[in-house]
């Protein structure tokens, strides 16, 4: 499990491996199963989590109750409540395992002293942030100027994996369409 962190680090930043040893002493390691949540909406945020396994899903919900996935999280992805987690308040969105999950966990004190102990640790979480922010960008600008079915199709492109894990009343949520229409846009 290990290896994994070492590896998604090193494809930002190089580590030696005393440095790693630093990396690793600031994380936990936690296990999770299918439909346990990390994060729920209310409560504080304690970590960010790093995906060594499975799938999660994170999830606002409106005043009318409305569920609205925000983003998929599977091997090799960052998610926590990013906002509630830097800020240290409560979340707004929740965080839960669509199978079976092992996640490395950081505390946001153990995020600063990664950042003060190695500071490329700093450079890596930049990019990180950086890649996010244009990922987030381009969703936006897909829901606000695409159809559905070129939606879909980027999605899949993209990401042909996740297609295959995500039920589709999930996927259609993420895209913003009905399920039916899902299933016409997939056939």
């Amino acid at each position: 499990m290990e290896e994994k962190l070492r590896e998604h680090i090193q494809k930002r930043v190089p580590l030696t491996d005393d440095e790693f040893a630093f990396v690793l002493a600031h994380f936990t390691l936690k296990k999770y199963k299918k439909h346990q949540f990390l994060i729920q909406e209310g409560e504080p945020v304690s970590y960010s989590y790093f995906v060594v396994s499975g799938l999660l899903k994170l999830v606002y919900t409106d005043e009318l109750g409305k569920q609205h996935i925000v983003s998929f999280a599977m091997e090799d992805w960052w998610e926590t409540d990013f906002q509630a987690y830097f800020a240290q308040t409560r979340a707004t969105m929740s965080l839960d395992c669509l199978e079976d999950t092992v996640v490395f966990c950081l505390s946001l004190e153990n995020y600063h002293k990664l950042c003060a102990g190695l500071q490329r640790f700093e450079r890596f979480f930049l990019q990180l942030t950086i890649a996010g922010s244009i990922a987030a960008q381009r969703r936006i600008l897909s829901l606000l100027t695409t159809q559905a079915k070129e939606r879909y199709e980027q999605l899949f492109n993209q990401y042909p994996t996740l297609i295959q894990r995500v039920p589709k009343t999930l996927l259609a949520s993420y895209l913003g369409v009905s399920r039916e229409t899902l299933s016409r846009l997939s056939d």
